[in-house]
């Protein structure tokens, strides 16, 4: 549908750029513009780039750009009517009545809502005398009432359709219980059925507060011992982490990573109201830029055992590369926080904080572990390994003290493990100058337009639309100096489209948004006009602003003769083949 310029015009200004994206983007501000890791790609160094007084967010890396509303479009996958919506309930917009029964954003709603419903179907049940060994459960593992209605817990009952009916019986339909994972069809028979059945409920809740998913744990010897809800419009393992949206509220200053959702429950009633749990799978990079966005410093409390120790090395490097300090737990004398609080108490486990390794002693002292330091040839191969490990801290002074602490686990003098470092870190700094100097050669590149279908067939009239448009949408008061330059005139047919969005909206009193031609362009032609925007414009001068303008109607006059030439080209080509003659 099509919304009024004036809607528009208070959704932008309600939903600041830096704002909305910095929800989903960890940004630390440059200059005029802020910085962040792309949400989009995979990336080290941070390319995206935000420019709250022009409204628009650009990647120098994938390239995906756009206004707040492409942002929430990609981000959210959602369509451009469901992207306004979204923004429009975020900032308290009453949105305009349409009759789209096809809307994404609408299923998410009415999915959530549903999913609340069940939340509280679940959390009723405990209460339940078919619940009586969940309580006991409960209750053996030291959680309080005030815990359990604090973080929802319920009970799904030991029956086939108990959620289906219940749900059913609230409006909602089987199809929607489909598509959040709530129940299951019987592949042979059709029949639906409950998902969870006799397990403790745990409901995952996002950041806004939207019950997203559930986790379960069963009751008795059936497998899986936990289950998760499964990826639906709504559910995003890689991006969401348990207890999240309570911890964001935390005074702490520090965030608590833990492996299962019983111990980040026991570390909230112990008093660390900073303990998130990831959802059944490892830490991912979305997860790190998610805590990346609400503290400085993360403690890791995975398992001791391997695979403990596997993930945490994987989710260091995730962690530092968002910023994160990272710190690492050794507990001794339980296996995981949940046991180490029951046995020894919070002052205990506070006192275990503050004595945490850094990342760096961590990964030293684990890598040692993995060499027979008493061997002179185990030696060497871990002084190799040391060095290596040592080249890639950021701080010269880490690597100063490293080095001695490796120099010594090794048995080697000081100088020689400098040296040996120093190698290393000279051969990571070349390969990353090399990755920085292609990294530039591509957003060289970049500013052509890569698609096929936005490569410019008349570079002179391109460059100048290109330059015209950035200085209207820096001064929109030159648009009345553009008498003679009509839409058809521009050699580009995305920038045809954006200026006559642009000037009907001057012509109603309204500036130029970045977002505005959003619902027209695809994602290529938009990410291109931020890519475009985005770069300075320099001074706005009336001089160079008319020669853009002559550039162009040149240009476009040239195109209509050549075009007429070469239809009367083409005329006498048929006359001479059909035998008319004539010259």
């Amino acid at each position: 549908m099509a919304f009024s310029p004036a809607f528009l015009d208070e959704l932008n200004s309600r939903n600041p750029i830096e704002d909305v994206v910095g929800q989903y983007v960890a940004l630390t501000r440059r200059g005029s513009n802020l910085f962040g890791l792309c949400p989009f790609h995979g990336e080290k160094t941070a390319s995206f780039s935000v420019n709250p007084e022009k409204g628009i967010c650009y990647c120098f890396g994938c390239h995906k750009g756009g206004g707040v509303v492409n942002f929430i479009m990609e981000i959210e996958s959602l369509s451009y009517p469901d992207a306004v919506r979204f923004l429009a309930k975020r900032a308290g917009l009453e949105i305009p009545e349409d009759n789209q029964k096809d809307s994404q954003y609408k299923k998410k709603e009415r999915l959530w809502a549903l999913s609340k419903a069940a939340a509280r179907f679940f959390h009723q049940q405990l209460k339940t005398p078919a619940a009586e060994e969940v309580r006991a459960y409960i209750a053996k593992r030291g959680l309080s009432g005030a815990t359990v209605t604090h973080f929802g817990l319920g009970f799904a009952p030991n029956r086939w359709t108990a959620l289906l009916d219940a749900m059913t019986a609230q409006g909602f339909t089987k199809e929607e219980l489909l598509q959040t994972g709530l129940v299951l069809q019987n592949k042979d028979k059709g029949t639906l059925y409950d998902r969870f059945r006799n397990r403790l409920m745990f409901p995952i809740i996002d950041v806004r507060g939207n019950v997203i998913g559930f986790g379960g744990r069963v009751m008795d010897d059936s497998t899986p011992k936990y289950l998760n809800s499964p990826e639906t419009i709504i559910f995003n393992k890689r991006r969401n982490l348990f207890a999240m949206n309570v911890v964001k509220k935390s005074k702490q200053g520090y965030i608590i990573l833990t492996e299962g959702y019983m111990d980040a429950i026991a570390l909230h009633q112990h008093g660390f109201d900073c303990a998130v749990a990831s959802l059944g799978t490892s830490l991912t990079q979305e997860h790190a830029d998610l805590l990346s966005k609400y503290t400085n410093e993360v403690f890791l409390t995975y398992d001791g055992d391997a695979a403990g120790q596997n993930a945490t090395q994987r989710a260091i490097p995730m962690l530092e590369k968002t910023g994160l300090k990272v710190k690492v737990l050794r507990m001794q004398g339980a296996k995981d926080p949940d046991e180490f609080l029951n046995k020894y108490g919070a002052d205990r486990f506070k006192l275990l904080l503050e004595g945490s390794e850094n990342q760096a002693e961590y990964r030293l002292r684990s890598l040692a572990a993995q060499y027979d330091l008493f061997s002179d040839g185990q030696k060497v191969e871990f002084a190799k390994a040391a060095a290596e490990l040592i080249s890639t801290y950021s701080s010269a002074v880490e690597r100063e003290l490293y080095a001695g602490k490796a120099a010594q686990m090794a048995g080697v003098t000081l100088q020689a493990m400098q040296m040996e470092i120093s190698r290393a870190y000279k051969r990571r700094s070349a390969a990353a100058k090399k990755a920085r100097e292609k990294q530039d050669l591509e957003i060289a590149a970049a500013r052509q337009p890569k698609a096929r279908e936005l490569r410019y067939e008349n570079l002179r009239s391109a460059v100048a639309e290109e330059n015209l448009l950035r200085m209207l949408f820096t001064e929109p008061a030159l648009f009345s100096r553009c008498t003679d330059l009509k839409a058809e005139c521009f050699s580009v047919p995305m920038f045809s489209k954006v200026y006559s969005i642009w000037l009907a909206r001057w012509q109603d009193g309204f500036s130029p948004k970045a977002s505005d031609p959003a619902e027209l362009l695809s994602q290529a032609e938009m990410s291109h006009l931020t890519m475009l925007l985005q770069q300075n414009a320099g001074p706005v001068s009336e001089e160079a602003f008319d020669d853009y303008v002559r550039v162009i109607l040149q240009e476009h006059s040239r195109g209509q003769v050549e075009s007429v030439s070469d239809l009367r080209a083409l005329q006498e080509s048929l006359r001479k083949k059909k035998g008319y003659g004539g010259t």
